[in-house]
């Protein structure tokens, strides 16, 4: 069967579809080039008649006929006079033709002079990093073109880059950390210090994308945050790095912001913290402003290493079972948080195995906060006596199935005083204040997604809950309310969310324990006397033989 050719107009309709368009389109081409001027008197026309609706809108009914006999007024003067109506014809007509020109503004070539000579200067930086004698076809070289490799580029009105692509070729070996630093860091250094830089390396594509961040708010206070039980909010970040908000109060003003929440728990993949910084960075108000979140459902041990009582406004509040700034009280309280850890643990595994519930009194968080531990292990060793980070062994290692959370600040030249227990299971860890990358990457186990600066606000710095990634944070204002030096706002933020203090009553949180009154704070003391008791501690001693 043989097929029959198709008809010429189905054959070659396409080509003289294309050639009518081409002539269409020429034809409207030459149309609105010799209409131009008509359309341009046509739209200005338009827009001051419309201007002129504006305007008699605008005006009150009570000027309205005042105006029209101002108009009615210059007509008839226009009309008087020689060759008035022309000459009123060509001025219309010259308004009308300004009025409708196109206003768009001419887009600019490129840079100025100045941002050219910086992107120029930054060009020739980078040319011994990403040249190579071997290459044929260098992106690099010296004296080359700066536009071949910053395909996108944005500047600040202090004529200082804010965004900038980089291209790069594809020997650069992106995926070593100690190039990429390097590059970092020359960015950084020629693109303007003094701010702080985001990369984001794209190694399919080879470009680096460079992007100056803002800097985070720091006029957030203590206050309810809007979370769950065992969720601890240890500052703010950036919107680009956490998908939730909660919302905050600042001043007057209410706004939603991303946090940083700290899940503590059973279920905690991260049931500790490790928080290190400079002095004066902020530890101090990390450390109240965890404390003030956990009292809300929880118990609270506190070890202050500095003395200079930091933490006295919690003294004597319900749910403070112990503030001390002592060798003897730390070592007492300590001693008996590890007692009680091992008291929940066996009460939840007796619990389980009678397959009943998990007893109430094991239910309630016990949290341990130790500011500057490591004083005390300088202490300790000088007198004789036990270091009392080996304390914190049990709670650390069991403290998750019991309930109990310890959190450790200290300074960064501290860390190597650090017991290897609280090193080895405080997966969250922060870092405040000033530190260089290296110290960064040595406290979280990898490198700060940006570029650490030197000047940097109280209570700003990095967090890293595990294995997740690295955010900016900045902790909550949360001073000590008894110092001169805080605001009258500030001190009034953190006395609002203080508990009431302990009153001797049946069934009060922390009286003074009785014979009949069993609890934790008897437990603590029948086990961990302090020094100062007149009461002897019976303890067991070997016979000796008289002679």
């Amino acid at each position: 069967m043989t097929r029959r050719p198709l008809p010429r107009i189905l054959s070659n309709g396409g080509a003289q579809l294309a050639r009518s368009r081409e002539l269409a389109r020429t034809a409207a081409d030459s149309a609105t080039d010799v209409l131009h001027p008509l359309i341009t008197i046509t739209r200005g026309l338009r827009r001051l008649a419309a201007a002129g609706r504006r305007r008699w809108a605008e005006t009150p009914k009570e000027r309205r006929g005042a105006l029209l006999f101002l108009m009615a007024s210059a007509i008839l003067v226009v009309a008087l006079v020689p060759y008035g109506p022309l000459l009123a014809a060509i001025t219309l007509m010259a308004s009308a033709a300004w009025q409708g020109r196109d206003r768009a503004a001419a887009a600019t070539d490129g840079p100025d002079e100045s941002q050219s000579q910086r992107l120029t200067s930054l060009y020739e930086a980078l040319v011994p990093y990403f040249s190579t004698a071997e290459d044929p076809e260098p992106l690099y070289t010296h004296g080359g073109a700066w536009d071949k490799v910053f395909p996108t580029y944005a500047f600040d009105g202090g004529a200082r880059i804010s965004h900038l692509v980089v291209r790069y070729p594809a020997y650069f070996a992106d995926g070593e950390p100690e190039a990429r630093a390097r590059i970092e860091h020359l960015l950084a250094a020629k693109s303007g210090r003094g701010r702080e830089y985001h990369f984001l390396w794209d190694e399919e594509g080879n470009q680096l994308t460079v992007s100056v961040l803002t800097p985070l708010a720091t006029d957030i206070t203590a206050q309810r945050f809007v979370t769950a039980p065992g969720e601890i909010v240890l500052g703010f970040t950036d919107q680009t790095r956490v998908r939730r908000t909660l919302p905050v109060t600042c001043g007057e003003q209410r706004r939603d912001v991303p946090p940083v929440v700290w899940r503590t728990g059973p279920r905690s993949t991260e049931p500790h913290l490790l928080a290190l910084a400079q002095p004066g960075s902020g530890t101090s108000t990390l450390l109240r402003s965890v404390a003030l979140q956990a009292l809300q459902h929880g118990d609270v041990v506190i070890v202050d290493g500095g003395g200079t009582g930091e933490y006295a406004c919690l003294t004597g509040r319900d749910g403070v079972l112990a503030v001390e700034c002592g060798l003897a009280g730390v070592l007492a309280s300590l001693e008996w948080a590890a007692h009680e850890t091992e008291r929940r643990l066996i009460a939840i595994n007796r619990a389980h195995q009678a397959g009943h519930p998990p007893p109430d009194d094991t239910k309630r968080p016990l949290w341990i906060l130790l500011d500057r531990p490591t004083a005390f292990t300088h202490l300790a060793a000088a007198d004789d006596r036990r270091d009392p980070q080996s304390l914190l062994q049990i709670p650390l290692r069991h403290g998750r199935l019991a309930n109990v959370t310890v959190v450790v600040a200290d300074q960064l030249d501290s860390m190597e005083t650090l017991s290897e227990p609280v090193l080895h299971h405080t997966r969250a860890r922060v870092v405040l204040g000033p530190a260089t990358a290296w110290q960064v990457e040595s406290v979280l186990g990898v490198p700060p997604h940006t570029t650490p600066v030197d000047e940097v606000p109280p209570g700003r710095g990095y967090a890293r809950l595990g294995t997740g990634p690295v955010h900016r944070l900045q902790v909550p204002v949360t001073p000590h309310p008894y110092d001169d030096a805080t605001t009258d706002a500030h001190r009034q933020a953190v006395l609002d969310l203080l508990p009431p203090h302990t009153t001797p009553a049946d069934g009060g949180t922390m009286p003074e324990p009785t014979e009949d009154e069993p609890g934790p704070a008897k437990q603590k003391q029948e086990q961990d006397p302090e020094p100062a008791e007149p009461e002897p501690v019976p303890v067991l001693t070997k016979p000796t033989k008289t002679s």
